[in-house]
C-alpha cells in the first residue's frame, strides 16, 4: 500500500461505516443542546493553552522596552537575554520526554490540569521575582507546564468531539497563540509608563489567566473517551458518545459505529503494544510517523517565520524601516493580521484536504519569499529608506505570514491523524519537541547570521522552503477523511494493530447491514 496516495483515503472512506453515518448528519453544532453546551466549556478549558504560550512569546519582547523592568534585572543582553529568552523553549524540552507517560496514565483531562498548576506557579514566582535567577526559574516551570496542556488539549479535542469539528477546533486551539501574542502587546503597551515595577509586575501577573480558566472549566468537561476505553472504562466511554455525539439517543447508529470501532481498535492497539518508544522505530510505518512528526515540528519554525516573529526590528532595518514607533505598528499590525488568517486556516481544514492545504501554504511561502528577498536586494542597491522595495518588501512580508497562517492550523490536526491512540501522545511530545528546538536555534542563530550576510539569508530560506516543500509532497500521507481508528491502515501493508480488527469488521458488515456490535458493549 502507497504511503501518500490519495486514493488510499478514498478507499477508506468508503468502506467507514461511522463515515457514512457522518454525512447523512446535517444537524449544525449549535442546534444541539449537549453539544453546545460542550463546546462553550471546551473553548476556555482548551484553546487558553496556546494563548498562554502566544503571551509568553509577546511578553518578554514588550517587556525589553520596559525600563523599570531593565533597572531591576541590570539590563540584561547577549547571552544573558538569549538565555531567558530560550528558559522557556528549554523547560519544555525537560518536561517532553516524561509528558506521554503522564498524559497517557491520569488521561488528557488531567495532564491539562497539572500543566496548569505548573505555570500557575511559575507565573506567581516569575510575578514576585526579585532577581534574575528566581525570573529564570520561573520562565523555566513555565517552560515545563506547557506541553503537559498542549499535548492533553490537541488529544482531548481530536478524541472527544464531534468528529465533523474536531479538525476545525484544532485548528483554533494553535491559532489562539496569536491572540495571546495580540492580549500581551496590548497589556505592555498600557502598563509601560507606570514608574515602578508594577509596570512588568502587573503583565506578568496577568499571564495566569488562561491557566486559571482551565482549571476553571476543565472539571465541566469529560474525559476523551479513546482514553477512557484504553482504561477499562468502556461504559463511561459509551454514555460520553450517547450524551455528546447523539444528544443522548442510545439508539444511534452513529454513536454504536464509533463505539465499535474505537473499542475494537483501541483494545487491538493496547494488547499489540507495550506502549515504549523504541517500537516507534520498530515498524516502517512507526519510522515513517516519527519522520513526519519531525518536518511537522521544524518546518513550523524553519520556514522564516522565526526570522520575522523574532528579529521584525532587524528584517524591517533590511528594508530601510528603522523608526521604533513604525516597527511597533507594523509588528502589532502583523499580529493581528496573522489571527485573522490563523482563524481562516483553521476553517479551510474543514474543506480543503490535508495535503492541499500544505502545498498551497509551501508553495506560497517560497514564491514570497523569493520575492521578498529580491525586494531587500532592491533596497541595498538604492539606500532609500523610502524606496519601493521597502513598501514592496512589507507587502510580500503580510502576504508570507498568510500562507505560513493557512499552514500553521495543521500542525496539530496532522499529528492526531497520523498517530494511532496508543503512541499519539509520543507523536504529540515529539512534534513540540523539534518544534521548540527548532526555535531555539532559529533564537541563536538567526541574528548571527542577519549581522554576518544581511538580506543575503533570505536566499537560504528560499533554498530551504523548496526543500521542504519537496519533502511534503513525497512524505506527507492525506488523512481528511477517515476517523482516527481508520487512519493507522494508510501506513503499512501489515499493521499487526489494526488491520486484523478491520479485515473482521469489513467481513461481518458484508454479511450484516447493521454495525456488529462488540462482545461487552454498554447494555441498553
Amino acid at each position: 500500500m502507497a504511503f501518500n496516495k490519495q486514493t488510499d483515503v478514498a478507499a477508506v472512506s468508503e468502506q467507514s461505516e461511522v463515515k457514512r453515518l457522518l454525512d447523512l448528519d446535517t444537524v449544525s453544532w449549535w442546534k444541539r443542546p449537549n453539544l453546545r453546551r460542550l463546546y462553550l466549556c471546551l473553548v476556555p478549558a482548551v484553546l487558553g493553552v496556546e494563548m498562554t504560550s502566544g503571551y509568553d512569546g509577546s511578553i518578554l519582547n514588550g517587556l525589553q522596552a520596559v525600563q523599570p523592568w531593565l533597572d531591576y534585572f541590570g539590563k540584561p543582553s547577549g547571552a544573558l537575554l538569549g538565555a531567558i529568552t530560550a528558559a522557556f523553549s528549554i523547560g519544555a524540552v525537560i518536561a517532553l520526554p516524561i509528558v506521554p507517560v503522564v498524559n497517557d496514565r491520569v488521561g488528557r483531562k488531567h495532564s491539562i490540569t497539572i500543566g496548569s498548576l505548573i505555570i500557575i506557579v511559575g507565573v506567581i514566582l516569575q510575578t514576585a521575582s526579585v532577581d534574575l535567577a528566581m525570573f529564570l526559574v520561573a520562565r523555566l516551570l513555565l517552560g515545563v507546564g506547557i506541553p503537559f496542556c498542549i499535548s492533553g488539549a490537541s488529544q482531548l479535542i481530536a478524541e472527544l468531539t464531534f468528529p465533523k469539528h474536531s479538525s476545525v477546533l484544532n485548528g483554533l486551539f494553535n491559532e489562539s497563540w496569536y491572540a495571546g501574542a495580540i492580549i500581551a502587546a496590548g497589556v505592555t503597551l498600557g502598563t509601560y509608563a507606570i514608574p515602578n515595577n508594577w509596570s512588568w509586575r502587573i503583565p506578568s501577573l496577568l499571564q495566569i489567566v488562561p491557566s486559571m480558566l482551565q482549571m476553571t472549566f476543565i472539571w465541566f468537561i469529560p474525559e476523551s473517551p479513546r482514553w477512557l476505553v484504553s482504561r477499562d472504562r468502556s461504559d463511561e466511554a459509551f454514555e460520553i458518545l450517547v450524551k455528546y455525539h447523539a444528544e443522548g439517543d442510545r439508539n444511534s447508529a452513529l454513536v454504536h459505529a464509533e463505539f465499535a470501532e474505537i473499542q475494537a481498535t483501541v483494545r487491538h492497539e493496547m494488547e499489540n503494544s507495550k506502549r515504549h518508544w523504541v517500537e516507534l522505530l520498530q515498524t516502517p510505518g512507526n519510522r515513517k510517523r516519527v519522520l513526519i512528526a519531525a518536518c511537522v515540528g521544524t518546518f513550523s519554525q524553519w520556514s522564516g517565520n522565526g526570522l520575522v516573529s523574532y528579529y521584525l526590528a532587524k528584517v524591517l532595518a533590511t528594508v530601510g524601516i528603522t523608526k521604533k514607533k513604525i516597527q511597533n505598528e507594523i509588528n502589532l499590525g502583523l499580529t493581528c493580521w496573522n489571527l485573522v488568517t490563523g482563524v481562516t486556516g483553521a476553517f479551510l481544514t474543514k474543506k480543503i484536504n490535508r495535503r492541499t492545504q500544505y502545498l498551497i501554504a509551501f508553495v506560497g511561502m517560497t514564491v514570497l519569499f523569493a520575492c521578498w528577498t529580491g525586494a531587500s536586494a532592491d533596497y541595498a542597491k538604492t539606500k532609500n529608506q523610502y524606496a519601493a522595495g521597502a513598501v514592496v518588501a512589507m507587502r510580500q512580508i503580510f502576504v508570507y505570514y498568510m500562507f505560513y497562517t493557512i499552514m500553521h492550523p495543521l500542525t496539530y490536526v496532522f499529528v492526531t491523524e497520523v498517530f494511532p491512540f496508543v503512541h499519539r501522545a509520543k507523536g504529540v511530545a515529539l512534534t513540540q519537541f523539534f518544534s521548540r528546538g527548532a526555535a531555539s536555534f532559529n533564537s541563536f542563530v538567526n541574528p548571527i547570521a542577519l549581522g554576518a550576510i544581511g538580506w543575503k539569508l533570505y536566499i537560504v530560506y528560499v533554498a530551504w522552503l523548496a526543500i521542504e516543500t519537496t519533502i511534503i509532497f513525497f512524505l506527507y500521507p492525506e488523512t481528511k477523511g477517515p476517523t482516527l481508528e481508520e487512519l493507522g491502515r494508510l501506513f503499512e501493508d501489515v499493521n499487526p494493530m489494526v488491520k486484523g480488527h478491520l479485515d473482521l469488521e469489513r467481513n461481518e458488515k458484508a454479511e450484516d447491514s447493521h454495525v456488529t456490535y462488540v462482545e461487552d458493549q454498554p447494555k441498553m
